[in-house]
């Protein structure tokens, strides 16, 4: 062998170690959780006296569903002259129009809700709700995001988790108000039920420290000024608050009871925005508050917790790194006797893949009572976590080098049913180069499949497939959505639905 190879198979099997190690860690989440199973919160009696509550709705842009969102709040069921209302609009568009209808709309109606716009963005999201807070007279501040719909009985169900004196705050679980739109919401829905259930449900009940996901959730407002308020410097400023909290020693409680539905995005392209948003904001925290986190004296479970949660976007460069090496390294085996290396890499790719498949049923097992029904979309959701590597690697790297960009938020359509139609609606984002990348690699991995059957290396193909199917879905969906979005809408709802 030569040292070309010898140094693309040492790369290869150091990369696929590594994500082996983070796969296995997805094993002990769910372990954590099944454990814990008799930790999970209880709701008490309501707090005595009702304490007074703010509710923040902070807007950018989001003309379609700004009044859906400002409605559901004056629904919900608490004492009017305890409830204050706060939109924190930063719109530079008919969003403007619509919220401040609606405010007005529902003051003369007698409700205590406040209409504040900000010309500067500074800040953005962070910026929005800290000068709120300022003006804000609750004692706990509820913060939802335009594309939510609260249920009425929210606060009357979470603020008891508050008769601790140490819970400093109190986060719902999402629901999803149009998973069956499309093959790539339901993908979505499944991928944020794991989040929540397994990752929010294990972390909270074996004691380590967890996140506020920026909305469907509220805060013991003195919390936020003694962990030293909504800061801007990262693109994740929920993230960043809650660790520093944490650190300060005030307990976060995870309701996985508590559904607050959402609207996930329809457009790959939106739904790229968002996950690029968030995994630049992880890294952006992970180097500003982990040093913080290791040199604490929190348990040692606590700080390792905390490391594969804020390091795991890492994940992303290394699946690129592992896509390059695939084919190389298959051409390598096959001609030094590549089955003796199955030995070595199908497990680690079993340990890697197969955690996902078994973190995710076991997610849906808890919540859904069809979940065997929803196994089927596993497979589609490996493809597109794979398919999204160049996406995210790109916004890894943006945060290691320091880049700075704006607050992006994912733009909402109002998007319901499968009636519902997006594409002559506003905020639809254009296609870069990013999906050109995508589709190349997807042809590289169509190659790579045709080589594996060609050679009788069958065992990689489902592996490869994966990928082949990934790259390609990722990168055709961002340019036909861009350019022929009605075929694609229906096109991706009969898949959902099974037609």
């Amino acid at each position: 062998m030569t040292l070309s190879e010898t140094l693309i198979l040492a790369s290869y099997f150091f990369v696929l170690i590594i994500l082996a190690v983070y796969g296995w860690h997805r094993y002990y989440l769910v372990y954590l959780y099944m454990r814990h199973r008799d930790r999970q919160p209880k709701q008490g009696a309501p707090l005595s006296p009702l304490p007074s509550v703010t509710v923040q709705l902070p807007l950018f842009n989001e003309m379609y569903v700004a009044d859906r969102l400002i409605d559901a709040v004056a629904r919900l069921d608490y004492p009017r002259h305890l409830l204050e209302i706060q939109v924190l609009d930063d719109s530079t568009d008919e969003t403007r129009k619509i919220a401040e209808q609606a405010v007005q709309r529902l003051a003369a109606e007698g409700l205590d809700i406040k209409y504040l716009h900000r010309t500067d963005r500074t800040g953005f999201k962070a910026g929005a709700l800290d000068a709120g807070l300022k003006l804000a007279k609750g004692e706990f501040v509820a913060i939802f995001d335009a594309d939510f719909l609260p249920m009425p009985d929210f606060l009357m169900r979470l603020l008891p988790h508050f008769a601790d004196p140490k819970v400093g705050m109190v986060q719902a679980r999402w629901g999803h108000i149009n998973q069956d739109y499309s093959l790539l919401t339901k993908i979505q829905s499944i991928l944020l039920d794991g989040h929540f259930v397994l990752e929010h449900g294990g972390r909270n009940r074996a004691g380590c420290f967890f996140n506020f996901n920026g909305t469907a959730g509220i805060w013991r407002r003195p919390v936020i000024g003694d962990a030293g308020g909504w800061q801007h410097d990262t693109l994740t400023e929920d993230l960043d608050l809650s660790y520093r909290a944490q650190l300060r020693g005030w307990r976060f409680v995870f309701v996985p009871d508590v559904v607050a539905p959402a609207e996930v995005p329809v457009e790959m392209n939106a739904f790229k925005s968002q996950q690029h948003r968030w995994a630049k904001g992880s890294i952006q925290t992970c180097r500003k508050v982990l040093p913080a986190i290791l040199a604490s004296d929190q348990p040692v479970g606590v700080k390792a917790e905390a490391f594969f949660h804020l390091t795991a976007n890492f994940n992303y460069p290394l699946m690129c790194v592992l896509s390059v090496l695939m084919f190389p390294s298959m051409v390598i085996r096959y001609n030094m006797g590549w089955y003796e290396m199955l030995l070595i890499d199908v497990p680690l790719f079993m340990a890697a893949t197969f955690s996902v498949c078994n973190f995710y049923m076991v997610s849906q097992r808890e919540i859904h009572r069809d979940w065997k029904a929803r196994l089927k979309y596993l497979p589609f959701l490996m493809s597109i976590g794979i398919g999204l590597c160049i996406n995210n690697t790109r916004a890894v790297f943006e945060a290691l080098l320091n880049k700075q960009s704006e607050f992006a938020r994912t733009p909402k359509y109002r998007i319901e049913g499968g009636a519902d139609e997006w594409v002559d609606k506003k905020y639809r984002q254009s296609v870069a180069v990013q999906p050109i990348v995508e589709l190349a690699l997807g042809l590289y991995f169509t190659a790579t499949v045709f080589y594996a059957i060609a050679n009788g290396i069958y065992g990689t193909v489902p592996f490869l497939v994966l990928f082949q199917i990934g790259f390609l879905y990722t990168g055709l969906v961002s340019i036909v959505q861009q350019y022929a979005g009605d075929d694609q809408v229906v096109l991706e709802t009969q898949v959902a639905s099974g037609k």
